[in-house]
């Protein structure tokens, strides 16, 4: 069984917040081990997208040490911890006006790895020196005026769609561009489950090795419940499940009786809130087209521009005078845009009626002798 652990705690450490181990008997484990291979074998930025609890940040490290930066630091930082005011000193360092220098998690991981765990929480400060260290690999310290290189590899984890948080303009396009050149999906545990009862053999064995504890091997019931289980939590979850059932057990043998499921059915998670003011909505506006470059999209003005003169149209029940007032240009532009695109239909072309072509030339006839006649 090939597996993977966080540094080992205190043997008196109760139940990490993280997933403390990783099995890859599962198929899909065994395909995400080859991912992180892979993306261990450059040295770019990487984004590890998943649920909480499902291992992210032993797949950063296992990244850390397969690539050629084994054997130096590796820092993991929680994003979401860092104090929204000083999130760039803690992390960038900073100059003071004397001369000193405050080293930051970035000086930390110099020459190694630097881990961002939900790296949605970023303030947007943060975000923009981010960015240069990726493109620039320097960084502009707090109160520095003049750029400091840096050798440092970026792997960020992010456990929400960091697609829709960029599009309600919570976070860079041109950031989520860089960070998801090489992306690691984590599927869920859920979605492993040939790796369920390995891990909760190997947490079993782990808590029955401490002082005053008893070993415990699992049931035929508790091995069937804990498949059953949604484990919304994930490896997380599972790990407090057999810690608390090891500390019940008394026959030796977990059974369904001792698992105790404290989750519920995850929730879809609510949709980012879009900004509702107009400065707000032409910032998500920028990012979303700075996210249409970065990703190659070709003739995007074109394509914006009839996305928008359509929306517009139909916005305003299809009348073309009320369009083309309402984005300042003529009549004719619109039209012109709207028959270019399909959205309204070219208007057939055909010969009078004949009657009408008598009509017209008897007409013309008229008008020749009464100018005659005068």
């Amino acid at each position: 069984m090939r597996l993977l652990t966080l540094p080992a705690p205190p043997s008196t450490t109760p139940p990490t917040e993280r997933a403390r181990a990783l099995v890859f008997e599962d198929p899909r484990s065994q395909q995400l081990l080859q991912r992180v291979k892979q993306v261990a074998s450059t040295d770019a930025a990487a984004l590890l997208s998943g649920e909480t609890g499902t291992g992210k940040e032993i797949l950063a490290r296992h990244a850390h040490e397969l690539g050629g930066r084994r054997g130096r630091p590796f820092v993991a930082v929680r994003c979401g911890a860092l104090s929204p005011s000083l999130a760039e000193s803690e992390l960038f360092g900073e100059e003071q006006a004397t001369g000193a220098r405050k080293r930051g998690l970035l000086d930390a991981a110099q020459g190694g790895t630097l881990y961002l765990d939900e790296v949605g929480d970023l303030p947007p400060g943060a975000q923009a020196r981010l960015l240069r260290v990726l493109q620039e690999r320097e960084v502009v310290r707090a109160g520095a005026r003049k750029p400091t290189p840096v050798d440092v590899r970026v792997i960020a984890a992010t456990n929400v769609p960091l697609e829709s948080v960029a599009a309600a303009g919570g976070f860079r396009g041109d950031l989520l561009a860089r960070l998801s050149g090489a992306h690691v999906a984590v599927p869920p545990l859920r979605e492993r489950q040939g790796d369920i009862l390995p891990l909760a053999r190997y947490f079993a064995g782990l808590y029955g090795r401490r002082p005053g504890a008893a070993p415990c091997a699992l049931a035929p019931s508790a091995a069937e419940l804990l498949l059953a289980h949604p484990w919304p939590g994930n490896i997380r979850e599972l790990e407090h499940v057999i810690h608390q059932a090891s500390l019940v057990c008394r026959t030796g043998r977990v059974t369904r009786d001792d698992l105790r499921f404290t989750s519920l059915h995850p929730k879809a998670p609510a949709p980012p809130r879009a900004p509702s003011t107009v400065d707000g909505l032409m910032a998500t506006l920028e990012t979303t087209i700075a996210a249409l470059f970065e990703s190659g999209c070709p003739n995007v003005h074109e394509r914006v521009e009839e996305l928008v003169i359509r929306a517009t149209y139909r916005r305003c029940e299809r009348n073309l005078g009320q369009t083309a007032s309402r984005l300042g240009v003529s009549r004719d532009v619109v039209r012109a845009r709207l028959l270019q695109s399909g959205e309204i239909a070219t208007p057939p072309t055909s010969e009078p009626p004949a009657s009408l072509a008598r009509t017209g030339e008897a007409r013309a006839a008229m008008r020749e002798l009464v100018a005659f006649d005068s």
